[in-house]
């Protein structure tokens, strides 16, 4: 059973005799380990598992299937609490796409191409995901996707012989290579805050794909992407906080995106995914170097030194 987690653990023994629980490392919600392998609802959004507060008890225990949690029709549930900022298709999402882009130009870098944005159901996103692994690059988020293309151009000229043109024959001379960004695609369903740390960080594997950066590492790329994204995060939590990276120049971090006040829910639920992009096993490393460079050195330094080299400070 799921349990209060100011209370005493109301968790059968296990064989042992003893207490034997779980307990989430960022909500701090206690339960019983099966809870992990049965049919218990688990929010998409937030993580935590469905309970219900019983009137004669302070511990929690499992309301029925679905009760409680919506359920969005491909296997995923969410709860009540990040229903209330929701994003449910491609026009709703609009304005925040439009927001972060107005972000990124308030960063000195601006996105001059239009991309299509399109929100999709997991379906889909899981079937263009599988698609994109046969590309060069994989621009991919489990929730969203960067679609691209490499376009590779060879310029030539006549060939010379003597003092003559010798006909249509060419010499090859110059090898070049060109990244097109046709479409990003983000799964529908999730809150704004989640919704917008998606985007930030497919946009700006748009902007480095753009902006000529593919000479860097998937590892680095990703790890810029994730730092972007909990920046958006940190000016829509903590709007005005002085603790930003040093921009080195770059004449804006605030964000623009700040629509009235958030609930106190909210503001929780954006430190959570800030603290699921600081311990994602996937990209944790990459972030962390990341972080460390933009801290130390700007962020324009930072930008400058990977489009160079392709690598971050001493690695």
């Amino acid at each position: 059973m799921l349990v209060d987690p100011i209370t005493e653990p109301e968790i059968p023994l296990n064989r042992a005799g003893l207490i034997d629980y779980r307990s989430h490392p960022f909500w701090c919600q206690k339960y019983c380990p099966s809870h992990e392998h049965d049919s218990t609802a688990l929010c998409c959004s937030c993580e935590r598992l469905e309970v219900i507060l019983l009137p004669y008890s302070l511990s929690f225990v499992l309301k029925s299937r679905n009760t409680r949690y919506i359920y969005l029709g491909d296997g995923r549930n969410l709860c009540l609490d990040c229903l209330d900022s929701t994003i449910m298709d491609t026009s709703a999402c609009q304005p925040l796409y439009h927001a972060i882009r107005d972000y990124y130009e308030g960063l000195n870098m601006k996105l001059e191409q239009q991309i299509p944005l399109l929100l999709v159901e997991r379906k889909a996103l899981n079937e263009a995901i599988e698609e994109d692994k046969n590309g060069d690059r994989h621009m991919t988020d489990t929730r969203g996707l960067c679609l691209s293309e490499e376009l590779l151009a060879i310029l030539t000229k006549p060939g010379i012989g003597g003092n003559q043109l010798t006909g249509m024959r060419t010499h090859p001379q110059k090898l070049t290579t060109r990244c097109e960004v046709t479409g990003i695609l983000v799964l529908y369903g999730l809150p704004r805050l989640l919704t917008g740390s998606i985007l930030a960080k497919l946009l700006m594997h748009a902007l480095l794909c753009l902006k000529g950066f593919q000479n860097s590492s998937p590892g680095v790329e990703d790890g810029i992407c994730q730092v972007f994204s909990h920046m958006w995060l940190e000016t829509e939590v903590m709007p005005g906080i002085g603790n930003m990276p040093s921009s080195s120049g770059d004449s804006s971090l605030l964000s623009s995106t700040k629509k009235g006040r958030k609930s106190d829910f909210e503001k929780r639920l954006g430190e959570f995914f800030m603290h699921q992009i600081a311990h994602d096993k996937t990209y944790r490393e990459g972030f962390r170097a990341a972080n460390e460079a933009v801290n130390r050195y700007g962020l324009s330094c930072t930008m400058a030194h990977i489009r160079m080299f392709g690598k971050f400070f001493g690695h």
